[in-house]
């Protein structure tokens, strides 16, 4: 059988390896990931899914076993889920016929997901309404996995989010100072080490097992929800870098991703705000889901979690540039250093918002801090 493909090579040979439903005639690009290479296979049997095959960047994921098994073992552990106040649906995962949660041919892995027909999303968190529906799916996520042992999980990403270690590849880079950088950025340097006390409080206590060990989706943007005609959530995507953790990772990073009002490279730092309406929407919608499974050493740290996040992309955007860019790919000489002052600035600007965003969290989450 002949597939449509758009111009790319022909992939029959790849999906025909999976237990899929139906008739598969066209296969093309789907999405605009960076990591994985992703086709839509579009079903001539419109009582049929359509299906994503995604080729996996095992340079990223070394492995891709283990990731395929966190994988299988959430999406599992949600569906069946008893929690009658919280559901959600998950990506399903389609098997070879041999069983298995993803092939290998030659070098390269591919994997199967069911498409999810109806459903959108966007890159951009445009409101405060969006910024609830985002963080109440990821939100939910959590609690649905509130139950699940996560130290049973693979790191998908080993200490990925460490700021700890961070700063020690960060202050080895400063010393070696390969490419003649460091003097031009010293104000940076300066305020990444002016904040590494305050910075690692979380992750001394995650060490030290005073904040619980959960699973973790570790990538929660906006872009990672699927919504439905009604921009309700309906599904958490991308799951491979779900992993364990502490609750400050996800709730974290949606902050830093969904109240930046500038562009991740913005060069005018004037045009950087943390917005605060966004950021009671964000979270409203996840304490929603999570208030009552939190502890009160997780709420009384979520206050500064966006800021630890938008901290650990300013010091490993800087650390790349100070290095020569060995690691994030760049579009002129100045891009990571960029990238690095709009992370920072963000910084800065959470921290001097600390009171009314404790006040904030305190309301949502019912409890007095």
């Amino acid at each position: 059988m002949e597939v449509k493909t758009d111009g790319l090579a022909n992939v029959s040979e790849i999906f025909n390896q999976f237990d899929f439903e139906g008739d598969i005639q066209k296969a093309r690009p789907f999405g605009n990931g960076h990591i994985n290479d992703t086709y839509r296979l579009e079903n001539t049997d419109q009582t049929k899914p359509d299906y994503l095959l995604q080729r996996v960047n095992h340079q990223v994921f070394k492995d891709v076993p283990g990731m395929m098994d966190n994988i299988w073992k959430v999406t599992n552990h949600i569906s069946n889920s008893k929690q009658a106040d919280f559901k959600q649906e998950t990506l399903n995962i389609v098997k070879s016929h041999g069983g298995q949660l993803f092939t290998k041919q030659e070098d390269n892995y591919w994997r199967m997901f069911e498409f999810k027909k109806g459903t959108k999303s966007y890159d951009v968190v445009e409101t405060p309404e969006q910024a609830f529906q985002g963080a109440l799916a990821f939100g939910c996520f959590m609690r649905l996995l509130s139950d699940f042992p996560a130290d049973t999980l693979v790191h998908t990403l080993p200490e990925f989010h460490n700021i700890i270690l961070r700063l020690q590849t960060f202050e080895a880079a400063v010393v070696a100072d390969e490419k003649g950088r460091a003097g031009e950025v010293r104000s940076a340097i300066d305020f990444v080490r002016s904040m590494a006390e305050q910075m690692c409080e979380i992750e001394a206590l995650r060490i030290k097992g005073k904040i619980p060990l959960r699973v973790t989706h570790n990538d929660t943007k906006f872009n990672n929800v699927l919504l439905d005609e009604h921009d309700k959530g309906v599904c958490v995507i991308d799951l491979d870098t779900v992993m364990p953790g502490v609750v400050h990772y996800d709730f974290g990073d949606g902050i830093r991703t969904s109240t930046n009002t500038a562009e991740e490279d913005e060069t005018d730092l004037s045009l950087v705000h943390f917005d605060i309406d966004k950021f009671e929407g964000f979270t409203s919608g996840y304490l929603e889901a999570t208030r009552d499974i939190l502890m009160p050493v997780e709420i009384e740290y979520l206050g500064i979690s966006g800021a630890l996040l938008a901290y650990i992309m300013g010091v490993r955007f800087l650390t790349d540039y100070l290095q020569g860019d060995v690691y994030y790919k760049i579009k002129h000489p100045q891009h990571n250093w960029d990238r690095s002052k709009v992370q920072l600035e963000l910084v800065r600007q959470i921290m001097e918002q600390q009171l009314d965003i404790k006040k904030i969290i305190a309301k949502q989450a019912s409890i007095i801090l």
